[in-house]
């Protein structure tokens, strides 16, 4: 008799697989005050995160203190400001920094930060050599997209090789730099402009690094395996994995043939990353959920390219600053896929498909090919002062806002789906993000002022001497810092004495670059398109004024540096035959009216993204009425919510815009109408 076949063991009893380590979880976070930032951390490291990643405020990251007039409006309002050391101690009382990985979003004044921090650790007690996290410290993309540079790119690039040879000799373990190219992406970039601009900055940053004596030569390896990458994942899902791998492959290449690494895991691609918020949309913003968690697949599934720490947007960013709550849901997306799905348990899932191979070699031979191209120039920083980096990124980002205007590229309630339910999310939307106290800001700046009278002055003073004469040197600046850092200086006071000596730079706009945006729009030929339509209403209303061309200021008052929009509106308003002033990012309000009445300009439009927009553009109005200009218009652009929306209006704004107005033809048609009502003209009934 045939014994009975073994029953097959119920899924619940066999071995459990064993999983792969997740990548570190983190949310982008600061705001307000030391104090306040410090309890969100703790709040999030109690919920299941596994990292910090800290959001500076503006005034901290372009080097200025929260008394400056330039910081006015911006103190704690995108991140945490950090004046001096005590504010430092503050940001991470009861947080032991030996046992913590700490990411640090900065970048002209990285070393700065970076020496509070060290001191805090030592203040612990902790051992600096077992100190882990990253400092972004990427300057270059400061310069195409993000726009808090201070210095120029030589000694920029100098403050971070000091970082990088004081950090491998003294700090093993932490990353110095974290090249971005999330905001390259943000600017417009495609997929081989981000991996090529990327890999042309570690280029410099390392030849620099070993041009500079040191380093020992047997130490090279320590080097490159302490550079990371912070990039950025679409909603392209399978191009942006593809993207991953893609990286990864030039990286062992250029380490291995450049530099001569010789061991695979120094050469090993070590990134981080922020899923995108380009693509976030303030209409119908739930849908950022799916976008968010389609966006994390891809930098998550691949094993091979897989990242190292994840950051995710919260799904109400386009609104304004995400409470806890948000960002607590958006950690919890991480966690479901860490612990509750089979992700960890495989092999790489893509290893063998013709497709993805398919698609990343051709994103190697197209980001090689770009990369020569920058080397011939002179490399990454000689692409940056001559403005062909930036041009290229405002011709991309042009000819994606010209398909999305077009209806090529669909954005679901954006430009296809728009009919809605009601949204519960968002039925009060003014308490649907989380707003800072206005008088936060005088508070901080009363700390500052007792801070400095509390000090030893003598001892402040010395430090910024000895910082100023070793920066006219060659001495690796850092021990300098971290003596003003123990001194008690300033924020303000460091970067300023360093720009005493180095002197400030204003990037390249990019704008006289870009080519026309929407030069092919349906009808363009017959005269019949949409910006033929506001070209005619353009060359009408300045004949009705008396001839010339109409004149338009784009101004971006306050520390805001991103600029994407405030381009791509400058470089629609030329293509529709306006003259332009542009003069780049971060004018004060005076600057900008005194512009506005040199020019003798018919429109001042200004572009804010950081939130300090009811400080700063009121300002605008009232200097403008100063000046005898209280006839010109003023429209403003920004992530404003509807209360503030309102509020600008009530002062006499003529318009607001914000991310839900994606249609830049149109907006260009709206400033005109505002012309011709603050001229007392006629409407036009050109279609628009």
């Amino acid at each position: 008799m045939t014994p009975p076949a073994e029953a097959p063991q119920p899924a619940e009893a066999r071995e459990p697989r064993k999983k792969d380590r997740p990548w570190l979880m983190r949310t982008y976070a600061g705001h307000s005050t030391a104090e306040a930032s410090n309890a969100l951390y703790r709040r999030n490291l109690a919920k299941g995160q596994t990292g910090l990643s800290v959001a500076f405020d503006l005034p901290t990251q372009t080097g200025y203190d929260p008394d400056h007039i330039l910081a006015r409006g911006e103190v704690g309002r995108v991140g945490v400001p950090v004046s001096h050391l005590g504010d430092m101690r503050r940001l991470f009382q009861d947080i032991p920094l030996e046992r913590m990985n700490t990411s640090m979003t900065i970048n002209a004044t990285a070393m700065w930060l970076l020496a509070l921090y060290q001191v805090v650790a030592e203040e612990q007690g902790a051992d600096i050599t077992t100190l882990q996290g990253t400092t972004q410290n990427d300057i270059v993309k400061e310069y195409l997209s993000r726009g808090t540079h201070v210095f120029p790119p030589v000694p920029s690039l100098r403050l971070t090789t000091d970082m990088i040879t004081y950090t491998v000799n003294h700090i093993p373990k932490w990353n110095p730099i974290n090249i971005c190219s999330y905001h390259l992406q943000e600017a417009g970039a495609t997929p081989v402009q981000e991996i090529a601009y990327a890999m042309s900055t570690a280029i410099a940053v390392l030849d620099s690094v070993f041009a500079s004596g040191q380093v020992a030569e047997d130490r090279k390896g320590e080097v490159v395996a302490r550079i990371s990458f912070f990039v950025n994942a679409g909603v392209r899902f399978v191009e942006e994995m593809c993207k991953m791998r893609a990286f990864g492959r030039i990286w062992d290449k250029v380490t291995r043939e450049r530099y001569g690494i010789e061991n695979p895991k120094h050469r090993r691609f070590r990134y981080g990353v922020q899923v995108n918020s380009l693509g976030l949309t303030e209409a119908q913003p739930e849908n950022n959920v799916q976008r968010i968690v389609l966006e994390m697949l891809a930098v998550t599934l691949s094993k091979d390219a897989r990242a190292r720490a994840v950051q995710l947007p919260a799904w109400n960013e386009a609104l304004g600053l995400p409470r806890p709550w948000d960002q607590q849901w958006s950690l919890r997306i991480q966690q479901v896929l860490a612990e509750e799905s089979d992700l960890l348990e495989y092999d790489d899932i893509f290893a063998g498909s013709t497709v993805i191979e398919a698609k990343v070699s051709e994103l190697v031979e197209e980001s090689l090919a770009e990369i020569d191209r920058i080397q011939e120039m002179g490399g990454a920083m000689a692409a940056v002062e001559s403005g062909y980096l930036k041009s290229r990124l405002v011709a991309s980002h042009a000819e994606r806002r010209a398909r999305i205007e077009a209806g090529v590229e669909k954005i679901v309630g954006v430009n296809c789906y728009e009919s809605t339910e009601p949204n519960p999310l968002t039925a009060d939307l003014d308490t649907a993000i989380m707003t800072v106290d206005p008088a936060n800001e005088a508070r901080v700046v009363a700390a500052l002022k007792d801070w400095r009278a509390e000090r030893d002055e003598d001892r402040a003073r010395t430090a910024l001497a000895a910082l100023k004469d070793a920066a006219s040197g060659d001495a690796n600046l850092m021990p300098f810092t971290l003596e003003c850092a123990r001194a008690g200086v300033t924020t303000g006071e460091w970067a300023f004495a360093l720009r005493e000596v180095f002197g400030e730079f204003r990037a390249p706009t990019g704008v006289g670059g870009a080519p026309v945006a929407v030069a092919s729009e349906p009808g363009a030929e017959a005269g019949t398109g949409p910006l033929s339509a506001v070209r005619e209403k353009v060359a009408r209303t300045a004949a009705d004024l008396g001839g010339g061309r109409l004149r338009l200021l784009v101004g971006k008052p306050g520390l805001d540096g991103h600029s994407n929009g405030a381009e791509q509106i400058a470089v629609r308003a030329r293509d529709a035959g306006f003259e332009v002033i542009y003069q780049g990012i971060r004018l004060t309000p005076e600057q900008i009216v005194s512009a506005a009445v040199a020019e003798d300009v018919h429109c001042v439009g200004l572009s804010i993204l950081s939130g300090s927009h009811a400080e700063l553009v009121p300002d605008v109005l009232v200097r403008l009425r100063r000046a005898g200009a209280e006839d010109v218009p003023v429209i403003a652009g920004g992530i404003i919510p509807s209360a503030d929306a309102a509020a600008l209006r009530e002062a006499g704004v003529a318009a607001v815009f914000t991310p839900k107005d994606f249609d830049i033809t149109g907006i260009i048609g709206r400033i005109v109408d505002e012309i011709r009502k603050a001229n007392k003209l006629d409407p036009l009934e050109v279609a628009a």
